[in-house]
């Protein structure tokens, strides 16, 4: 692993919450991509997008800069949780971390990186253990960020 960032408080980036049209990433995770077309590559690699947003918020807010988690984590989920452990995020949990390794880098489950090639290895995942994996994921990045529900999407559950 490359060194972490030394940054100070005046440095630090501010984190953009809201994405794709003013959706917050945590209303992500109510998308069920899986269910609505029954691709599973499609449910991995917008699970691996959702994951990664979220590590990014806690790796964003105690100041690693965006260059600098893109040139040292990428796509890599894998990294993202390993970084963000490494600076205090507390979330030591032996599945999430093989989800992670699974989907890293998550754009191996893009359909067009499947055109002509065998289909990465899933760990066995089932479409349940992986959304209740990544709402865990989500649940706890919340509690450590505060950036929690929207308003919106409370209203909605």
């Amino acid at each position: 692993m490359p060194a972490l960032p030394l940054v100070g408080n005046d440095e630090r980036w501010d984190v953009p919450l809201r994405l794709f049209g003013g959706v917050h990433y945590l209303e992500l995770a109510g998308v069920e991509p899986y269910a609505l077309s029954g691709d599973w590559p499609d449910f991995l690699y917008s699970t691996g997008i959702v994951a990664q947003l979220a590590l990014s918020s806690h790796l964003l807010d105690v100041g690693f800069p965006d260059t600098w988690c893109a040139r040292y984590v990428s796509l890599h989920i894998d990294r993202s949780l390993a970084y963000a452990n490494a600076s205090g995020f507390g979330y030591e949990c032996a599945e999430t971390a093989r989800l992670a390794a699974v989907l890293s880098p998550y754009w191996k489950w893009n359909h067009r990186h499947l055109v002509d090639r065998p289909h990465p290895k899933d760990g066995g995942f089932t479409s349940d253990q992986v959304r209740t994996l990544l709402r865990a994921l989500m649940d706890h990045v919340g509690h450590v960020t505060g950036h929690g529900q929207s308003r919106r999407r409370m209203r909605r559950s």
